[in-house]
């Protein structure tokens, strides 16, 4: 599978969900392909944007779509990445903002 392959596959399960793949293709597209490496990797789709710990049970707040994303594209429009967007973001109608990380500390440290 390839990145263009996971886009059309996660966008049917996502869409009626509310969650849209960011539009720049130029982002979204390497972020997809980094979720493949680290399946290879791991053997799960960590998050790209975060450091995996490459033990399931630790990562598994961060395996994409993470536990953030919800709260993530509620209050800001994106998740802390920017893969997973509202269809209000992607149209410009709400403020593009810095998602800080939700992720606790303690986990990022391992």
């Amino acid at each position: 599978m390839d990145a263009k392959q996971l886009f059309e596959q996660l966008r049917r399960f996502q869409e009626p969900k509310g969650y849209f793949f960011n539009t720049d293709m130029e982002m979204t597209l390497p972020l997809l392909e980094s979720l493949l490496t680290n399946k290879e990797r791991y053997g799960y789709m960590a998050c790209p944007c975060r450091l995996a710990n490459g033990t399931f049970e630790q990562d598994k707040d961060i395996v994409c779509p993470c536990a953030y994303r919800e709260d993530d594209v509620r209050d800001y429009g994106a998740c802390f990445c920017g893969l997973y967007v509202s269809r209000e973001w992607n149209e410009g109608k709400i403020p593009r903002e810095i998602v800080p990380e939700r992720r606790p500390p303690e986990k990022i440290l391992g």
